[in-house]
């Protein structure tokens, strides 16, 4: 997944000199292109695999110096297939997706955190997800009817009635959490919806 910013003083220190401006129709962005680097590096870029080729794209685009520096990307560029791994990616999800169990968890936890800086006298509305996530409710689902031609609506009415604290919450997160949505009950599994509905081609983002 690729990712163009319309403001180019956000996130990149730009160590490799790789960023530059990327005019589509009448709109300007800013990428990082691999042909920016200089002689050596973009060499042994052209030699990574692909999926190092994408962690590469993606530390350039989130260094800053303090959680990604110049040394974290310069040992990806240095990859050595044959040397033992000894060198943590510092790698940064362009998004997030969830499902209903693994999420619940996740929004109890931002509330929470919101809860405690209302305490201290703090603006709670700063707590939000840093990166875009979508929530796809899928896990709670159980088969009590089947065969039927009405089945998946007995189906979703018992999901609603067993799960109704969590689907409130739910509901609630999504209305009072920046970068948050949830995929509704009764639409597939995640992976499924994610890449029929979810998962972009590319990211644009201010």
């Amino acid at each position: 997944m690729a990712l163009m910013l319309k403001e180019h003083k956000v996130m990149s220190a730009n160590s490799f000199s790789t960023k530059e401006k990327y005019v589509l129709g009448s709109q300007e962005y800013w990428i990082h292109s691999f042909d920016k680097l200089d002689e050596a590096n973009l060499k042994k870029v052209n030699t990574l695999p692909l999926s190092l080729s994408i962690l590469l794209e993606n530390l350039l685009r989130y260094e800053d110096g303090k959680n990604i520096k110049k040394v974290d990307i310069q040992a990806l560029i240095d990859w050595d297939p044959k040397a033992t791994p000894n060198y943590e990616i510092q790698f940064t999800p362009g998004r997030v997706l969830l499902q209903d169990f693994t999420g619940v968890p996740v929004i109890a936890d931002l509330t929470a955190m919101r809860s405690e800086i209302q305490r201290k006298g703090g603006d709670p509305l700063v707590i939000n997800p840093i990166q875009p996530v979508d929530l796809v409710i899928d896990h709670s689902v159980q088969v009590d009817s089947f065969g039927q031609k009405d089945s998946i609506d007995i189906n979703t009415k018992f999901e609603f009635d067993r799960n109704y604290e969590r689907y409130q919450l739910l509901k609630w997160a999504q209305k009072n959490f920046k970068n948050f949505r949830v995929v509704p009950p009764a639409t597939g599994i995640c992976h499924q919806v994610n890449l029929e509905y979810l998962s972009p081609l590319v990211s644009e983002r201010q």
